[in-house]
């Protein structure tokens, strides 16, 4: 079922989003060559205690882990993309790090992801993260009321093919609010034109992922860690917005 969400509770839940995205932020900033992922995990972990903020990762347990997931962020490295375990591992120069993170503040969600080079970037890496981005943007733009859902899978999916990514769909977008999942679900390719239509109040997380040269993935021996299946680079963006009457509006922007 589909919840729309009042003026009221989208403020509430842009409380959360600036919340997440100056979390995201602090991850980048401290993401340097040599600084182990399990020191981000542990700043998040920190952030999230200070503010009184509830985790949505913490004790997750869908079908597809190998759950409960007993950590605060998603941090993926290079072929990986989606549900990263926070492990014992050393950033080193040019890798290509994704961060996801999605919170609880007074019962309203927000949900987020960034992706960096860290030290040294390649061009190719580079290429693919400001694809993650326009994609990001293409599809946001296109969360207009009266359109569908299929407009925004088909606004992402153009990038991608724009770009030369071939795209997954089998995780992508959803809807959030007072939990980190709700409906519908937004894949990242699709048919413009079909799908619920989109109305004001409707809040999701949009979230282009491509991998470089596949649409394959698989799971890491950890249980959760999604990686390409084989083994290129991997980038993913993601924004919480909310249809309003006047045009889709970001709650996980910075500032």
């Amino acid at each position: 079922m589909v919840e729309l969400k009042s003026p009221a509770e989208i403020e509430r839940m842009r409380v959360t989003g600036r919340f997440v995205a100056d979390v995201l932020a602090g991850v980048r900033e401290r993401a340097a060559v040599g600084v182990n992922l399990l020191e981000l995990e542990a700043y998040v972990r920190e952030r999230i205690r200070e503010r009184g903020a509830v985790s949505c990762y913490w004790d997750y347990a869908p079908s597809f882990g190998r759950g409960p997931f007993r950590n605060t962020v998603c941090l993926a490295v290079n072929d990986a993309v989606l549900h990263g375990l926070p492990h014992d591992y050393r950033l080193c120069d040019g890798d290509l790090l994704t961060a996801d993170l999605a919170v609880s503040i007074d019962g309203w969600v927000a949900d987020s992801a960034i992706s960096f080079i860290v030290g040294t970037p390649s061009p190719a890496d580079e290429r693919l993260v400001r694809a993650t981005q326009e994609a990001l943007a293409a599809g946001i733009a296109a969360a207009q009321p009266d359109n569908r859902i299929g407009d925004i899978s088909a606004a992402i999916a153009n990038v991608a093919r724009e770009y030369g990514y071939p795209v997954n769909t089998e995780f992508g977008g959803h809807g959030l609010g007072r939990t980190m999942h709700e409906d519908p679900h937004i894949a990242n390719d699709g048919r413009p034109g079909r799908g619920f239509r989109l109305r004001p109040g409707l809040t999701v997380a949009i979230e282009p992922w491509f991998a470089a040269s596949t649409a394959k993935v698989y799971t890491d021996a950890d249980g959760w860690t999604i990686r390409s299946a084989d083994g290129s680079r991997c980038a993913h963006s993601e924004h919480t917005i909310a249809v309003t009457a006047d045009g889709p509006r970001i709650l996980t922007a910075h500032g």
